[in-house]
C-alpha cells in the first residue's frame, strides 16, 4: 500500500467531500446571512509538536498562536474560539492548572473569549483550536502581481536553530541559545502588524510550514516566479550554521515554526509599510520580487539557486 503525503491526503478528503474546487488559503470563509465568518483549526499532537524542555503552559499558549498568526496574515481579528483537549491520564493536577494557564494568557494576550470546548482522556496530549473572527474578505495567497516585493514580518532560521539546540545539542553562546529556543518556546505572531497593514499586502500567508513552502505555495497559487535576493535573517545565525557546519539556507528556507507573516505588496506602497513595520517594531525584512515564470529562486551573487518545498510536510516520504 503506497503512502500518501498530507497535500496528497487532503486532495482525497476534498475529493470525496465535493469540493473540487478547493483552494487552501489556511482559514475558511463563508457567511451566515450577510455576516462574514472566518474560522481556523488546527491541532498540536504531543509527539511530533512538543520539544523538550517547553512549559506546559506554554504548549497551550502555542497551541492558540497557531491560529492567530494564520489570521493575523489574513488580516482577520480573532473573537472566540473553542478548545479540544486530549489529556493522558497520567497528568497531575499540577500540569493541567498549567495548560490551563497558558490557554488564559493566550486567550488575554489576543483578545479572544473562549467560550468553551470538549476534554478527553488519550495516550498522549493533543490540543485542537478552533478560531472564531469576522472580515469582510481576507488576504489570498493567490493575488501577488508582476514587480511586486516580497516582504517577511521577521527573520527565519531561529526556530529550526532552536530545535537544534535542543534536540542535537548543538554548539551555541548562551545569548544566541537563549534567543533561538525562545522563539521555539515563545513565538510572536504578528497580529497587530497584519491587521493594521493587511490592505497593502497583495498576498500574504503565514510561514509556520518553513518559507520555502510558504514561497511555493503563493508562487504557483498566483501563477507567478518569486525571486529572492536577500536572506530574510541576521549575521548571528549565519554565524551559529558556519560554526556548527549546518547550511543557512536550510535552517533559512525549511525550518518551519516562525509564525511570521510572508507578503507581497506594490512597490509604491513599500514606503508606507516600512513606516508602519518600525512604528510596531516590527523587523521587516525586503526580501525579493514577483515576476513572470514559475517556482522559486534565490539569487545569491551572480549565482541562481532553485529552492525547493522542502519546508513541513506530515507523512512526507
Amino acid at each position: 500500500m503506497s503512502r500518501l503525503n498530507e497535500g496528497q491526503i487532503i486532495k482525497k478528503f476534498q475529493s470525496q467531500l465535493g469540493n473540487k474546487n478547493f483552494v487552501s488559503e489556511d482559514v475558511e470563509t463563508f457567511k451566515i446571512g450577510k455576516t462574514p465568518c472566518i474560522v481556523k483549526l488546527d491541532t498540536l499532537v504531543e509527539s511530533t509538536d512538543i520539544p523538550p524542555k517547553i512549559k506546559l503552559q506554554d504548549v497551550a499558549r502555542k497551541s492558540i498562536v497557531a491560529c492567530v498568526s494564520d489570521f493575523a496574515s489574513k488580516g482577520v481579528k480573532p473573537l472566540y474560539a473553542i478548545i479540544s483537549v486530549t489529556i493522558p491520564k497520567k497528568f497531575t493536577k499540577s500540569k493541567i492548572q498549567n495548560l490551563a494557564k497558558g490557554f488564559g494568557l493566550a486567550s488575554r494576550e489576543f483578545d479572544i473569549k473562549i467560550l468553551g470546548g470538549d476534554t478527553n482522556e488519550g495516550k498522549e496530549l493533543v490540543i485542537q483550536v478552533f478560531l472564531v473572527g469576522t472580515a469582510d474578505s481576507i488576504v489570498s495567497r493567490k493575488t501577488s502581481k508582476t514587480n511586486d516585493i516580497i516582504i517577511t514580518s521577521g527573520p527565519f532560521g531561529y526556530s529550526a536553530a532552536g530545535l537544534k539546540i535542543l534536540l542535537e545539542n548543538k554548539k551555541a553562546d548562551s545569548k544566541f541559545s537563549k534567543k533561538a529556543t525562545g522563539t521555539v518556546f515563545k513565538p510572536r505572531p504578528k497580529l497587530r502588524f497584519g491587521l493594521q497593514n493587511s490592505n497593502y499586502f497583495t498576498s500574504a500567508m503565514d510561514s509556520s510550514d518553513g518559507l520555502s513552502t510558504t514561497l511555493h505555495q503563493m508562487a504557483k497559487q498566483s501563477r507567478k516566479k518569486f525571486v529572492i535576493t536577500n536572506l530574510p535573517t541576521n549575521s548571528d545565525l549565519l554565524e551559529f550554521a558556519r560554526k556548527n557546519r549546518i547550511d543557512p539556507l536550510d535552517l533559512v528556507f525549511n525550518g518551519g515554526e516562525e509564525y511570521e507573516i510572508v507578503a507581497t505588496v506594490s512597490p509604491v506602497k513599500l514606503q508606507k509599510l516600512k513606516n508602519n513595520a518600525k512604528k510596531l517594531k516590527i523587523s521587516l525584512f525586503e526580501i525579493g520580487f514577483v515576476t513572470d515564470g514559475r517556482g522559486v529562486e534565490y539569487w545569491q551573487g551572480n549565482k541562481m539557486l532553485r529552492i525547493e518545498n522542502l519546508g513541513w510536510m506530515h507523512f512526507r516520504s
